[in-house]
């Protein structure tokens, strides 16, 4: 994985974010499986490592738990973080899954042939079982063998770690291409920039990776272009990365005694890939999605180049923000956080309606296309399609609205603009019209040159960039995973989450269920299900018996067991959440002193409750419709 850091690792590994407009005629690749669509890739995938004795666990919710980096789950590893670092997983030592994700750092340039907003990763996972041989000869074996990818081997180039002064070259990788069959020439040794990943933070778990390349057919850029060269004849497919090394605060990197192995495969440029299209837009993955837009604008795509911008942001936007309204934790749009990515997205899916003359709702009919298709390996799409289709709507409807009210401010404004002789409308006002009304930018632009003026944009993007940094806290793009700082305040406060819940509970009813939190080392910030904020002395109530049990200093402990015996002991499970058939269930209180609370969770907690300090309620305020927030510290 090219990547210095786990945050680079999470934005660069797998998305298809790589224009695909080299690829070459169907023809070239003889051998290969082009009728491989999306399930069936997925579904081979799966069969294949389940045959290499992988457990199959279930892919985690788009929203993860207990970690204020990152909005979104943002690549197939973040979930496993936490097991490649050295939690025991309770599935087993080797492991395989697909995951739904989400990256937003490139929205802006979604529109082009190639990037996406949500996409699949498959991966396949050792924790401490087989390592660089067994990994490798996997991974070909998948991508070569007429039974799988049939690709064939004189079309697949590798890179390798090339070494450096703290750690050697990773010949080891390279002596097991060489036997598989990859000859020299098609070995690169890369540099740590393209070929390492990790650690998470300055010390930790890291290592070399092992990326594997299919020759596109172009010609060479240069006598020196080889496998993880840019120029477009190789095209990066898969990625074994191995957890072989300790760094420690000297900068020495120690050997683990525990390796793992991470692996990657995006779903959609691989079958671009192996069916060998122009576009991962040309696929079987969004024509029927197409189709939807093309039928609401009366336009056939491939007709002109900016609307068809316009159609890919539609299918994209739509079925990334299908994906994030039909998660089991799926929230609304919002102003800040999660809530404001999906509103963009919608927002922006409807703008480019516009685009293409659509002036009525679109959403809705698009979600039920993707809906009907992706519901099979996503059943929580199908069972939250009545909810995501109202969203859509509501929020659709919203928005057309913001744009007639923004049209009318801008008439409005439009007497004392017209006497500026310069015609240059101030971005002071442009950004008065995004930030009161809503009204994008460009739309703004847009009325502007039909009454034959500009916006001074660079003062709206100065303006603009005051209100990220206020509004969103700069949280959108890291990346690390799990509980994502596991510092003694941040156990704490996980696992004071566990009193807050069950205290919620005796106070308010059973009915009561977490719908995410949030955790610094900081504070801790609790999602629940609930109709109406709590009265005060609710509040007292809640905070006096997670007090009570802090100092009754409870034991806490954790028993790894069915998820069926883990219902019936009375552990709760959060509703919706996707769980393996082994799961930990975390305990507080025992036999002597009664059971306080039970959850299936995957940690980690503090042993016993009374290091855990005093519990303060700060602020309780709704945080969308029937979920309230509590935001609380330990002092």
């Amino acid at each position: 994985m090219p990547a210095r850091s786990v945050r680079e690792a999470g934005r660069r590994k797998f998305h298809g974010a790589q224009v695909l407009d080299y690829m070459v005629p169907v023809s070239y690749y003889s051998g290969m499986n082009f009728s491989t669509s999306a399930h069936e890739l997925r579904s081979k995938y799966i069969t294949f490592f389940k045959s290499k004795d992988h457990a199959q666990i279930q892919g985690k919710s788009l929203l993860p738990d207990n970690d204020p980096t990152v909005l979104f789950t943002t690549a197939g590893m973040h979930p496993l973080v936490p097991y490649l670092l050295g939690e025991e997983h309770p599935a087993g030592k080797r492991l395989v899954d697909y995951q739904k994700c989400i990256r937003t750092g490139d929205i802006d340039a979604v529109g082009d042939t190639s990037h996406l907003t949500f996409f699949e990763m498959l991966g396949n996972w050792s924790l401490g079982d087989y390592f660089k041989e067994g990994a490798i000869r996997m991974s070909f074996e998948f991508l070569t063998s007429p039974e799988w990818l049939g690709i064939p081997v004189e079309k697949i180039g590798v890179t390798v770690f090339e070494g450096d002064a703290t750690v050697p070259r990773d010949e080891e990788s390279a002596a097991v291409w060489k036997a598989l069959g990859i000859p020299e020439r098609r070995i690169s040794y890369r540099s740590r920039m393209d070929n390492w990943w990790g650690p998470a933070g300055t010390t930790g778990p890291c290592g070399p990776d092992s990326e594997m390349f299919i020759d596109m057919g172009k010609e060479p850029c240069s006598p020196e272009c080889a496998p993880g060269c840019s120029c477009g004849k190789w095209l990066e497919i898969w990625n074994d990365v191995f957890m072989q090394y300790n760094k420690d605060p000297q900068g020495e990197y120690k050997p683990l005694a525990r390796q793992c192995v991470d692996t990657g495969m995006g779903i959609e440029r691989t079958v671009t890939i192996l069916n060998g299209k122009q576009s991962v837009y040309d696929t079987e993955i969004f024509t029927p999605i197409i189709a939807a837009v093309e039928q609401a604008a009366a336009y056939r795509y491939g007709s002109d180049g900016e609307q068809d911008k316009s159609v890919r942001i539609i299918c994209d936007h739509v079925r990334a923000s299908t994906f994030i309204l039909g998660d089991p934790k799926g929230i609304s749009p919002a102003n800040i956080g999660a809530g404001y990515v999906l509103r963009r997205l919608i927002r922006r899916s409807v703008r480019h309606g516009r685009k293409l003359g659509i002036t009525g709702r679109i959403l809705s009919p698009i979600a039920q296309v993707i809906i009907d298709q992706m519901s099979g390996p996503y059943p929580e799409l199908g069972e939250n399609r009545s909810w995501v289709l109202a969203e859509l709507d509501k929020e659709e409807g919203k928005f057309l609205e913001t744009l007639q009210k923004g049209e009318h401010e801008f008439e409005k404004l439009l007497p004392n603009l017209q006497q500026d002789p310069r015609k240059i409308m101030s971005g002071r006002l442009a950004f008065k019209l995004y930030d009161t009304y809503g009204f994008p930018i460009e739309l703004t632009e847009e009325l502007a040159a039909e009454q034959g003026m500009t916006v001074n944009r660079g003062e709206f993007d100065e303006a603009f960039k005051k209100h990220q940094e206020l509004s969103r806290a700069g949280s959108e793009q890291l990346f690390k995973g799990g509980l994502v700082d596991q510092g003694v305040m941040a156990v704490k406060y996980h696992t004071a989450t566990h009193l807050l819940h069950q205290a919620l509970r005796m106070v308010l009813g059973n009915q009561v269920a977490q719908k995410g939190s949030n955790i610094t080392a900081e504070r801790m910030r609790f999602d629940f299900s609930h109709g109406a904020p709590l009265s005060t002395e609710e509040i007292v109530r809640v905070q006096a018996i997670v007090n009570e049990q802090i100092q009754r200093d409870l034991p806490v402990t954790m028993t790894v067991m069915s998820l069926e015996e883990a219902k019936g002991s009375g552990a709760i499970a959060l509703f919706g959440e996707k769980y393996e058939s082994q799961v930990r269930v975390y305990t507080i209180g025992d036999d002597a002193r009664g059971i306080f609370s039970k959850e299936v969770c995957g940690g980690p907690h503090v042993e016993h409750t009374g290091i855990l300090g005093s519990f303060k309620i700060q602020k309780e305020q709704s945080s969308s419709a029937g979920v309230r927030r509590i935001r609380a510290v330990l002092e």
